[in-house]
């Protein structure tokens, strides 16, 4: 992916137009047209700037991946679907909580291989999708097109990315452990602001228990984000209606060697 496509994917997903980036940053909307049609460059000195506005890091904005979940690359880049295409229970619960009455917008963060992105498209969802992996975005794409649903991707990274959109419905399941100390309350409180009224954030993520040992094929990017402690997703929702908020531990062979996680399941209702 080169600079022009990854300024083109962020301004559109934060809704901006040509015109828009280009008065954010004092130039021409004909500058930001040169820049997504690759015949220029942004200046080095407008990177910061530009950087800011459309919510990535530089290293991001320059196409430099992130070194840190290349371990998913690898399985998305095996044959066949590495997490299938039986959907996530919580997309169940979506749909029981927050039924397709209308065509709700739907944000799926760390969509992987877009299973469960597709599942709710099919049944009435407006959906938009990201994920780092340029691997699982690919088999996501060729998965929506074989399903015959208009889904939007794009690749994103949760630590840099911040939504501009509204949605009703904001779906996160196994990505937020990535999320660092440091970052967890501006992400989330981008997602809880950027959430319409009665609409939903359905989330989950795993916490450490000192009985339950690390995962084999934990990464270095787990580590270092920090543990998260039992309950402390639910305390950033503390203003909101819950209609899950439970702890399960339970048994995973994601790696080939079984072992045990342990996960905090969050649906909650801002009103």
């Amino acid at each position: 992916m080169n600079i022009g496509k990854i300024i083109s994917d962020r301004r559109k997903a934060l809704g901006l137009t040509q015109q828009g980036l280009a008065e954010k940053l004092n130039i021409s909307f004909q500058a930001v047209s040169k820049w997504e049609n690759s015949t220029s460059y942004p200046d080095v000195i407008l990177l910061p700037k530009l950087a800011a506005i459309l919510n990535i890091s530089i290293d991001s904005l320059l196409g430099y991946p992130s070194q840190s979940l290349t371990y998913y690359d690898k399985r998305y880049n095996e044959e066949g679907y590495y997490w299938g295409l039986k959907p996530n229970n919580l997309c169940y619960e979506i749909m029981r909580i927050k039924p397709p009455i209308r065509p709700y917008k739907v944000l799926d963060i760390g969509c992987g291989e877009g299973k469960d992105a597709v599942f709710l498209a099919r049944n009435g969802y407006d959906v938009t999708a990201f994920d780092i992996s340029d691997p699982g975005l690919s088999k996501a794409r060729e998965l929506a097109d074989h399903c015959g649903v208009k889904i939007e991707f794009f690749k994103a990274d949760i630590r840099d990315f911040r939504i501009e959109t509204d949605y009703d419905v904001i779906f996160s399941s196994g990505v937020f452990h990535y999320i660092p100390n440091e970052l967890r309350e501006s992400v989330i409180d981008t997602l809880k602001e950027h959430t319409t009224a009665n609409g939903i954030n359905v989330i989950n993520v795993f916490v450490r228990k000192p009985f339950i040992p690390l995962p084999p094929d934990m990464e270095e990017s787990e580590i270092t984000a920090g543990d998260w402690k039992s309950g402390e997703l639910f305390t950033h929702y503390h203003d909101w209606l819950f209609h899950k908020n439970e702890e399960i531990v339970f048994d995973c062979n994601s790696s080939g060697m079984p072992h045990k996680h342990c996960m905090d399941v969050l649906i909650a209702e801002k009103f």
